[in-house]
Order: structure tokens, then sequence, then C-alpha cells
């Protein structure tokens, strides 16, 4: 509290003081401000995991491959070209021939430190050391990347590690414990991070020696905000120029402005009910307090036809989103989204999921609430949501009132960010939960969070659940996917597991949210989504459209930003007053609707 107190004093002293000002930088830079409602986590790529900082890595480190900015299949980044054995067990990468931005050239032995590092340091794979679980060894001979191996993994392409200099990484002694505040730098990315400043901004320069080529714009802002009706504030204001994965309310909000253009198109989330069916640890020991009834499918299939998904799409969505009658693949993964049809499919009907209850025993006592067979416990259950979610107060509103028909109550449980990512993914204090990802263009990873070996240990560490799901079904079908090379044969493998999903109902999808987003076009001349047919902007699965920004000059052609670090200051100095006041914040993948792991 003194630090924040001391943070708004040092502000109102500058905005008093006579003939204060930040330096202004010169008149013909280039600056786009990007607003954003979760801050860093960590600059180190190896520590990081929120979506935000994944975003950024992106845009300093190169990769293997990125998706590609059309099709949103892999194409080449750092390695220009690659082979695959024929029994898929070894991966050969050809590097590009391209400079790292402190000008040492860019070579395999980089790739190899750093998945070498992931291999061998377990501090070095808290970010992503899922990606070289399968990882046999890894070798470098000039330009000449090489990968064996355990098993075939046909997600290879879409490895998330960024790649990063050896001669500068190599000298940290603890992987673990550095947060990579040394500035500049060194990357080879599209931008160079010269300077951050914790839960407050990130500035990006342009990197001149990008093997693409220079971004347009010389530098980028990202500004946090502790609220998303502060960013709203900061975009009307033009302390920011845009600002994505905003909710419904807020989107609406931007109507009539005519500085802001909206963004609407199909999003990469899929929001899900996450049921408690019997969590148990990775050795099979059962774990939490979740209500026995739901470990009975038909007791999760009579929640499902309960759940008029039209309705929560047009009253809770305000009608920008899709229903979920299937996968947890979004529909926006044309390849590997699967929905359900005929029978199979499931429809809000009332009176059927009362009768499959009735058929299985849980009977209506004479207050109305359902028992178990054996009348040991009463059908009440919990629905662990975030504190400070309109939304999802709105959302228990409803399924409290059709569970109700079914003579199920259910109390609607508020958990702060931490508290809510404990319980629901690591001691299983819940009976059912609000949940959902970001999906990525290979869906491999959201498909692993519903893996036996996902769950946590006995000792309530390690793991990565979203469901506490283990089935046989489920991990054949996923190993089948993992060792297929041929696209085509693979998605129809992938679409089994989330069919797998649909019907054994570990997680129940709800809808598919719209990506909403706003930017000002007195700011931005012109920004290529991903992909480029109606694709996302900020929170997409690449750095393409800030490659592509152009900004706005005063005379209205491509030319300055209008920035200088007094847009910085102001957005922080909203987002502190903010912070004061609401005491919210966002902190982690499953710590609110609008913040997930990428």
């Amino acid at each position: 509290m003194r630090k924040l107190l001391a943070v708004l004093a040092a502000l109102c002293v500058l905005a008093a003081v006579p003939g204060t000002a930040v330096a202004a930088e010169p008149a013909s830079k280039k600056v786009i401000k990007i607003g954003v409602t979760q801050s860093v986590d960590s600059m180190n790529p190896f520590l990081a995991v929120r979506l935000v900082t994944g975003s950024i890595q992106r845009m300093i480190y190169g990769f293997l491959t990125v998706p590609d900015s059309k099709t949103l299949q892999p194409s080449p980044d750092l390695a220009e070209s690659w082979t695959t054995s024929p029994d898929g067990l070894t991966w050969t990468f050809k590097i590009r021939q391209a400079k790292w931005s402190d000008g040492q050239p860019i070579t395999a032995a980089d790739a190899a430190w750093t998945f070498n590092k992931m291999m061998t340091d377990d501090g070095a794979k808290t970010g992503n050391g899922p990606a070289v679980e399968n990882f046999q060894s890894v070798t470098a001979n000039g330009q000449e990347l090489t990968i064996k191996l355990k098993a075939p993994q046909a997600s290879m392409l879409d490895n998330p590690v960024p790649i990063m200099p050896k001669h500068v990484w190599e000298k940290v002694t603890d992987i673990s414990k550095y947060e990579a505040e040394v500035y500049p730098t060194v990357g080879s990315g599209p931008y160079v991070a010269v300077e951050h400043k914790k839960d407050q901004f990130v500035r990006l320069e342009a990197n001149p020696d990008y093997w693409r080529g220079r971004p347009k714009i010389d530098e980028l802002q990202i500004i946090f905000y502790d609220n998303p009706a502060a960013s709203i504030v900061g975009l009307r204001k033009g302390d920011i120029d845009l600002i994505g994965r905003l909710n419904p309310s807020d989107f609406e909000s931007l109507k009539n402005d005519g500085n802001i253009v909206q963004w609407n198109t199909q999003g990469r989330r899929a929001t899900y009910l996450q049921i408690n069916h019997g969590a148990t640890t990775s050795d099979d020991k059962p774990i939490g307090d979740g209500h026995p009834a739901l470990k009975d499918p038909k007791v999760r299939t009579a929640l499902h036809y309960a759940i008029d998904k039209q309705k929560l799409v047009d009253e809770v969505q305000g009608g920008l989103a899709k229903p979920a009658d299937g996968s947890i693949v979004p529909p926006l993964y044309k390849d590997f989204f699967w929905e359900a049809s005929g029978a199979e499919k499931v429809t809000f009907d009332l009176a059927k999921a009362n009768k499959i209850l009735d058929d299985a025993g849980y009977k209506k006592g004479a207050d109305g609430i359902r028992t178990m067979p054996d009348g040991s416990r009463k059908l009440q259950f919990r629905f662990s949501i975030h504190t400070d979610t309109p939304i999802e107060d709105k959302l228990a509103e409803y399924l409290t009132g059709w569970y109700k028909e079914l003579g199920i109550t259910l109390t609607t449980k508020r958990l702060d960010s931490s508290k809510f990512s404990e319980e629901t993914g690591t001691t299983a204090l819940f009976d059912i939960a609000i949940s959902g990802w970001s999906v990525n263009p290979d869906p491999e990873e959201v498909l692993a969070t519903h893996l036996c070996s996902r769950r946590p240990g006995a000792d309530g560490k390690g793991g990565g659940t979203e469901s506490f799901y283990c089935d046989p079904t489920y991990e054949s079908l996923y190993l089948e996917q993992q060792k297929e090379l041929d696209r085509g044969k693979r998605a129809e493998t992938i679409k089994k597991m989330e069919e797998r999903l649909y019907t054994d109902a570990p997680v129940i999808a709800l809808y598919y949210p719209n990506d909403l987003e706003g930017y000002r076009k007195d700011r931005i001349a012109s920004i290529t989504p991903i992909p480029e047919d109606k694709g996302l902007l900020y929170g997409g699965s690449g750095y393409w459209p800030f490659y592509t920004l152009e900004a706005v000059s005063k005379d209205g052609a491509s030319a300055d930003g209008g920035g200088s670090n007094a847009g910085v200051i102001a957005g922080v100095a909203g987002g502190v007053v903010v912070l004061a006041l609401a005491g919210f914040f966002v902190l982690r993948r499953r710590g609110g609707a609008a913040d997930e792991r990428e």
C-alpha cells in the first residue's frame, strides 16, 4: 500500500509542478499504444505462462515455425525448411541465415541450447515444459538442427518454445530466479524490448535487423490496466490506440464513437463448465470434495440437457458468441472443429433431463430437491465462479433457474483468481466451475489438459489439468493422433477425442465467445489480422498484426503515432487509480473470462 501511495503521490506531484514534462520523442517517431488487462508475469520466456507475455514473446523472439498468416498452418520462421525421417522420430531443421538484434549470427546451436536447457533444468520447464517431454536428444551442426523423439509427434511443427540466444542466456546461473530485466533484450523477432515497469507497461522498439524487414512503426507500448472499464476510458481518451479481448458490454459501449473501429470476429476461445466427476491425483487417489452424484454420467448428461445455450449466447454474451454443440476447439479452426448432430446432439430439453434423473433413481423429496438413489445426500451443488465478473454472475443466475427445474440446488461460490485456480486445478474443492481455454492453431495443448498425466501429484504439485479427467478411450485416441503425421487422418482422430469429451461430459462446452476488440482509426492506418480473412488482432496466434501495423500521421497519412512516454505515464496513472479504487487484478489463465494461458 505504501508503494501504491508513493506512486500516486509522485504522479500527482508530476502533474502539479509547472513546467514539468516527460522528455518527448522526435516528432516523426511512429508509436502505437496497446492496452491490455493482464500484466506480464516474467520477462524470462522460460518462466512466463500468461497469455499477454506469450504475445509479447512472439514479437521479441523467433520460433522454429509460426502460424501462416492466411491458413494458420505451420510456416517457416527461424527454421526455413525441415525434413522428417520415415518413422517420424527424427526431425532436421535448417536454420536461416539471420542475426540477433546485437548483431551476432543465429545458428542451430542457439536452438539446441534452448531445448537442451529445458530438458535438463527443471527451472526452465515452467513456461513450456510439456513441449520437450517427448524429446530424446537435440543436436546442432552449423545451421542444421536435429531433434530425435521418443515417439512420433504430429505437433512438432507447432512447438511453442521461443529460441533464445545461447551467447546471452548461457551466462545465467539460475534460470528459475532470473527475471531477465536487462534491456535492450537480445532477440530475433520484429521488436526489441527496451523497458518494462512491472504491472505498468512494456516498451518495444522496431528491430532493424529482423529477417523479414523492419516493422513499419518505430515503437509499441503495451500498457496495463487493472480493470477493463478503465481501458475503455483510455481508448476513448486516446491514451491507448487498441484494446482487445473485450467483454460484450464494454464492446457495445464503443458504438457511435466516430474515432473507434469495432472489431468483431470468430474467437479462439471456448467457454465451458468443468464438472468434478470424481477427481483423483496422478497416482489414482481420490482428492477433493466433489458431490458423489457428479460421478454418474447420467447426472452430467441431465445437467447438459438443462442448458439453453442459445439463451446464454443471447442474454449473457449479448449475441456475440456461438453456441457450443460439440468440441472444446472453436470453429475458427475448421480442420479440427467437431459438432454433434442427429440423436447425438444434446439440446435444451428440461423434460428429458428430468426423465434421465427419474429413471436413474434420483427422486424428488417433499421440498422438490432430488436425493441420491440411496437417499444419502441431496443434489445440492456449488458453482465456482470468479469475483467481480458480471458475465459469470449472470450465467450463474440462468443455470440456477434451470437446475431448480430439475430438482437440483445450485449455490454460487465466488473466488478470487488464485483461490479459483487452486480449488479447480489442484485441490478439487468444487462441484461445478466455469472454465475455458484459448486454443492454438494446433489444439494438442488444450487436448492434453484432459490427460491422466495432467492430474496433480499426491503432493498437490505438477499436473496442469483442466478437468481431472482420466479415461482409457481418450488416452488411446490421444496417442493415436500424436503419431499420425497425415493432417487429415489426425484431424479425424482429434474429433473422436472431442466427441468423447462431449458424451462423457467431464466438461460441458457452452459457447465460443467472439473476438471483440476496438482501435482508433485516427491513430492506426492499417492492421492485418491473423488469419488475414476475418481474424484476430490482439491475442491472435502470432505477431503478424503488430508487424503489419501502420500509424496515422497528424495530416492523415501513414506516419507519426503521436506518441512519447507521456502516453505511457497517462495510461499507467489511469490504471493505478483504478487499482486503488477497485482493487481488481487479473492473474492467471484460469483467473478470469478474458485471462488465460496460450
